[in-house]
């Protein structure tokens, strides 16, 4: 982190006069008062070293360089109530010294901000070194995620036309803000601060960069965005070959879930899965920086499994052998302890190639009591309640529970935003603030959105017996 004026006045054991410059302004150069010109950033402070008779020179209203010196931070060997008042009654700010003369102040200043130069260039190495490991797990939504974080501010990529590619910590008012600025539109900028790093040489353009920090240290965000435009160009020019095989995945896992009797084996033995039975996985994460259908290839592959998954709203779908499912929870909870990301995997139960809709649905009930337990791993036959009920009803009374929640179908007989709702809320403990958050609504609509679930249901949310009989409900309904 950049030093500000306070703490080098207290490294230098020197009296802090004057409010022209505020004592938190992060300091980036340092310069004696023969060399001093102008100031080097209007965000940072700028050091001028001077001996008495140079600090009654520049402060005289006569002197050309007066209106800038009140905008620099002067450190003096004089230490005096007359210099104090004199620095003062300038309107300058000044750094007073006593017993250190001013060659003695500038190579101790110089050394100073050296060091804090070299630890923040080893930040922007170790930045970068983080960039391109997140780069080759989540690509270029990853690389903006962690470049945001690691600036303490926001991220924007627009490609060549203007469009937004992602952003990490933006609103829609930092994206029209970054778009004004990367193409010089003549518009009011809301957000000031903003570097602009092009993505690619300028005869072949292939986007814009555009960040914004918190934190002081302008150069280190500067540095940082620079490393990650590069790294970016690499990515964005690299032909991912493995788009035709993800669609094509979906198509198959689709055709699996939904095909008639005898289809889905048929169509497996031509994926080259010769296995009567497979069990379900559903695997999502709490970040953007993992890849989670290349994760799991990997691990396909180092199981002698075929790659029979697709991703699936944020996460992955996917099926495996019943002997090799011991060994994917293993993976999880290992990649999750060993690179600190929170995993969520839920997996179902064994069945026939034609039932595989039922070991999916499973699997989906699982991943949404490991999301709720914050659990790496939860697995279906380990939910005794869910499982004991729903298993040993029939058809027709599984479908009489779910009727319960007929009231929240919408003109077309579907469930909708009232289900989901609801599904959320019962799965958040009934927590106002995080359920609001999760669906994205202010409190007092999803208030109104409870209310209209009570009326047309006659369940209330503040008896335990009608949200266990909701619960059930819902549960009933994704089988």
């Amino acid at each position: 982190m950049a030093r500000d004026v306070l703490s080098v006045a207290r490294v230098l054991a020197g009296t802090l006069v004057g409010d022209s410059v505020s004592p938190a302004t992060p300091v980036d150069s340092v310069v004696s008062a023969q060399n001093f010109m102008v100031i080097a950033h209007p965000n940072f402070a700028s050091l001028v070293v001077a001996t008495p008779t140079e600090l009654q020179a520049l402060l005289h209203p006569a002197h050309p360089r007066a209106e800038i010196v009140r905008r620099a931070v002067i450190v003096t060997e004089a230490h005096s109530p007359e210099t104090s008042a004199l620095v003062r009654g300038a309107g300058a700010t000044a750094i007073l010294c006593a017993g250190t003369t001013a060659s003695a102040l500038l190579p101790r200043l110089e050394a100073l901000l050296a060091n804090d130069q070299a630890a923040e260039d080893r930040l922007v190495t170790s930045g970068t070194k983080v960039l391109t490991q997140v780069a080759r797990r989540g690509g270029v939504k990853a690389v903006i995620a962690e470049l945001a974080h690691r600036i303490d501010g926001w991220a924007v990529l627009l490609d060549s036309q203007g469009q937004a590619i992602t952003t990490a910590g933006a609103g829609a008012l930092h994206v029209q803000d970054a778009t004004a600025v990367a193409f010089r539109r003549p518009v009011r900028v809301r957000h000031p601060g903003l570097q602009v790093h092009p993505v690619g040489s300028n005869e072949d353009l292939t986007a814009y960069l555009v960040v914004a920090s918190h934190e002081g240290s302008m150069s280190r965000s500067r540095d940082l965005a620079s490393q990650a435009a590069a790294l970016l160009d690499l990515i964005l020019r690299t032909h991912d070959h493995t788009t035709t095989e993800r669609l094509g995945r979906e198509v198959m896992i689709t055709s699996l879930l939904t095909g008639s009797p005898g289809e889905a084996e048929a169509l497996l033995r031509r994926w080259g899965v010769h296995e009567s039975s497979l069990t379900a996985f559903i695997l999502s994460a709490r970040t953007k920086s993992v890849d989670l259908e290349r994760l799991v290839a990997r691990w396909l592959d180092e199981l002698g499994c075929m790659h029979v998954m697709t991703g699936v709203n944020g996460g992955v779908l996917g099926f495996i052998r019943d002997d090799r499912v011991d060994e994917i929870a293993a993976r999880v909870e290992s990649y999750a302890s060993d690179v600190q990301v929170s995993l969520r995997c839920g997996i179902g139960s064994s069945t026939s190639l034609d039932a595989l809709a039922r070991s999916a649905s499973e699997a989906r009930q699982a991943h949404q009591v490991a999301v709720t337990d914050a659990r790496s791993i939860a697995r279906y036959r380990a939910l005794p309640t869910v499982r004991y009920v729903l298993d040993r009803l029939d058809q027709d009374s599984t479908a009489q529970i779910a009727d319960v929640l007929d009231g929240l179908r919408d003109s077309a007989g579907e469930h909708g935003e009232l289900t989901r709702t609801l599904h959320t809320y019962l799965a958040e403990h009934g927590s106002w603030g995080v359920t609001a958050t999760q669906l994205g609504v202010h409190r007092q609509t999803l208030n109104s959105r409870i209310q209209r679930i009570e009326a047309l249901t006659g369940l209330s949310m503040s008896d335990p017996d009608d949200r266990t009989a909701a619960w059930l409900a819902l549960r009933a309904l994704e089988r």
